[in-house]
């Protein structure tokens, strides 16, 4: 069960993600899950690289968008999102 809420809330982070990137258009529903998912690992990765410890459900949800926004601005400048 604990996935399935993963790919859930990765689907949000990276809709909104693509939202903020103005990628929407170009990113279907799994495009939209997989860079939420991997977007969030990236964003708590350097998070916890920084020293940083997103307390609380608002922190870890701006975080994973961080990142999610970080992944998607990562994958346009390779040409993969434009």
């Amino acid at each position: 069960m604990g996935w399935i809420i993963s790919l859930i809330i990765g689907g949000i982070v990276g809709w909104l993600a693509s939202m903020f990137m103005n990628t929407d258009a170009q990113m279907g529903w799994i495009a939209n899950v997989l860079v939420g998912v991997v977007g969030s690992m990236l964003g708590f990765w350097i998070a916890g690289a920084l020293g940083i410890a997103p307390a609380g459900g608002i922190m870890r949800f701006v975080v994973s968008i961080a990142g999610a926004v970080l992944l998607i601005f990562i994958l346009g400048k390779l040409g993969i999102f434009r």
